[in-house]
C-alpha cells in the first residue's frame, strides 16, 4: 500500500485507479498544461504543439473508439484533484458556513505524494470527511472500503444544516420588534 512521507498509509495500492481524468485536459481532450505553462518544459510544450496540443493520455470525446497512447503515470505534467465536495469513503457531503471558523467536515486527501528531490510526482488527491481521513492514516482504513458516516460525522453535518436554515428564515421588522402599539 501507498505510504505519505511521515511513513502512514495513503489507503490505497495504486494511486491512479482513483483517477478520472488530469485537471489540465479540456473537454476536447487537449492539454491545458502545454498552453498555459508551457514555458517551464518546452520540449513537452512543443510535441504537444505539434499535435494540436491533443493529449497522448486523454480520448477525445469524438474519438473513443481508440485506444490512448499512454497511461496517466507516463504524462510528467499529471494532476488530478478530486473536486467533489464528499467524502470518496463514506459519502458525508460538506456543509460549509460562511463567515464562519468552524473546522470544515471534509479534507483533502493526498495519494500521491512527493517523490522526493525538488520536483513534484503528480498529484492525486481525494476529499474524505475528517472521521475517514484518521482512519485512512491510522492505517486501519481503505479508500474503497464500503463505509457509513461516522455518528460524529452526521451529528455535526446536520448541526450545520439546522443554523443555515435558521439564517435562511425570513423574519419581518414587525414581528421582530413587535410594532402593534
Amino acid at each position: 500500500m501507498e505510504k505519505a512521507p511521515g511513513g502512514t498509509s495513503v489507503g490505497v495500492d495504486d494511486p491512479y485507479d482513483h483517477v478520472k481524468r488530469c485537471d489540465f485536459v479540456t473537454s476536447e481532450g487537449k492539454c491545458r498544461w502545454a498552453r498555459e505553462h508551457g514555458r517551464h518544459d518546452p520540449e513537452f510544450a512543443n510535441a504537444r504543439s505539434a499535435d494540436d496540443f491533443r493529449c497522448p493520455a486523454a480520448i477525445a470525446p469524438d474519438d473513443t473508439d481508440t485506444e490512448p497512447e499512454w497511461d496517466w503515470a507516463d504524462c510528467p505534467h499529471f494532476r488530478s484533484r478530486n473536486h467533489d465536495r464528499e467524502c470518496v469513503r463514506c459519502g458525508l457531503e460538506e456543509r460549509r458556513m460562511a463567515h464562519s471558523a468552524d473546522r470544515p467536515l471534509l479534507e483533502e486527501h493526498h495519494l500521491s505524494y512527493r517523490d522526493g528531490g525538488d520536483e513534484l510526482s503528480h498529484e492525486i488527491t481525494v476529499f474524505l470527511c475528517r472521521w475517514c481521513h484518521a482512519k485512512i492514516h491510522q492505517s486501519w482504513a481503505r479508500i474503497n472500503d464500503d463505509a457509513n458516516p461516522d455518528p460524529e460525522a452526521i451529528a455535526q453535518r446536520e448541526q450545520r444544516r439546522s443554523k443555515e436554515q435558521s439564517e435562511l428564515g425570513f423574519e419581518s421588522a414587525a414581528d421582530r420588534y413587535d410594532d402593534s402599539e
